[in-house]
């Protein structure tokens, strides 16, 4: 078995401000209290850039994420700055999304335009939840009444409003989710995300675990989401857009697309001819920094072995609903569909998907079931 590319796949560009005011006790990003010095991030963010050209050179980049840590601490001269680099550097798309992760906490009337000037046309709110009790657990530093101005504000500024909503709080009822969803739908925004809250190893509450709803109640909360979002388009499992609006660059992922990871602790899938390569860079911000300067930010770095493509690429597509062509498993990993026949047929026995002679998608059961419907595919 050896990869055999077509054509590589859509390029996008990460870039991760590690930064922010407190680290939320649910949280496992690589996040980090405290205040960025901009000008001496810029640079490594720069030098990390153009260290990475010779492997992505000549290849078209469609969208780019601004995500942290806390993206909305940044000034809007930083992005704006970054951005020219950006488009000095690479080929971007002149129709790129470019979106930034914003906490309701960080914000203030000037910065939404400031931001929009600066080249971002898709906000991303971290909102989690309108209720002052919920915030309070998860350790955020809005409250609700800052939740709504962020909402209100951003409407006013930019067509394409992201909100993140998360359920199964810490002690929430189904009652106070539907309140929440139901404030959501109160603003009609293009994106809604809406994640089960999970405790992740090396966090706060892994150590400190709170009290949350059971599986039997987490899971009615999740239908009553899909329930009351049922005029969106739910294209991935916890994605739901109206207008057109899906998000590219995560849709890239999902996709099994490559992106190019740039600041302290970001990934990066890059696709050759004859390989697949990750990459991570440091993740402290000082080390990072350092490294980029030097010459090279990459901590670690490896070919992705040929037996645990198909499961990387199913770990992503097999949350989009609608299903996955055959044809794009074969133009994203390089490899045949003969890969992967023998566990979709036991898939389908099973009831967890259900095929065509051109896609393959997962069954309602798949979708509430995915952890155990990915573990068929395990290398």
């Amino acid at each position: 078995m050896q990869l055999s590319f077509s054509s590589l796949p859509p390029l996008s560009l990460y870039i991760h401000i590690p930064w922010c005011v407190r680290k939320c006790p649910y949280c496992d990003f690589n996040s980090h209290e405290g205040t960025p010095d901009e000008d001496l991030y810029f640079s490594a963010l720069t030098a990390d850039l153009v260290s990475s050209l010779p492997e992505i050179w000549g290849r078209k980049i469609s969208s780019v994420f601004f995500g942290g840590g806390t993206p909305s601490l940044a000034s809007a001269a930083f992005v704006e700055k970054i951005l020219g680099q950006v488009r000095a550097l690479v080929r971007l798309d002149s129709d790129a999304e470019v979106t930034l992760e914003a906490n309701p906490g960080t914000l203030e009337t000037g910065k939404f335009s400031a931001f929009r000037d600066a080249g971002v046309n898709r906000l991303s709110i971290g909102v989690q939840s309108f209720d002052d009790k919920h915030l309070a657990s998860l350790g955020r530093i809005h409250d609700a009444r800052q939740a709504h101005f962020a909402v209100e504000e951003a409407k006013k500024r930019f067509e394409n409003v992201n909100l993140d909503i998360m359920y199964a709080l810490p002690n929430q009822t189904l009652r106070e989710a539907e309140k929440d969803i139901s404030t959501v739908l109160s603003y009609s925004p293009r994106h809604v995300s809406a994640y089960h809250l999970t405790i992740e190893p090396n966090t706060y509450f892994h150590k400190h675990t709170p009290i949350v709803p059971g599986e039997d109640e987490a899971f009615e909360m999740q239908v009553m989401i899909e329930e009351a979002l049922s005029s969106y388009d739910h294209y991935e499992t916890s994605a739901f857009s109206i207008g057109g609006a899906r998000c590219r660059h995560n849709l890239n992922y999902w996709e099994f697309g490559d992106y190019l990871g740039i600041g302290a602790g970001a990934h990066s899938k890059i696709s050759l001819p004859d390989r697949i390569v990750r990459k991570m860079r440091y993740k402290h911000p000082k080390e990072y920094i350092g490294c980029a300067l030097s010459g090279s930010a990459i901590q670690e770095e490896h070919a992705v072995p040929l037996g645990d493509i198909p499961f990387e690429f199913m770990m992503n597509a097999l949350r989009l609903n609608e299903g996955v062509p055959f044809h794009l498993f074969e133009e994203r990993t390089g490899l045949s569909r003969v890969a992967i026949l023998k566990k979709l047929d036991e898939a389908q026995s099973m009831g967890f998907v259900s095929r065509d002679p051109v896609k393959f998608m997962p069954t309602l059961k798949g979708r509430r079931f995915l952890n155990e419907l990915l573990q068929l595919f395990l290398p």
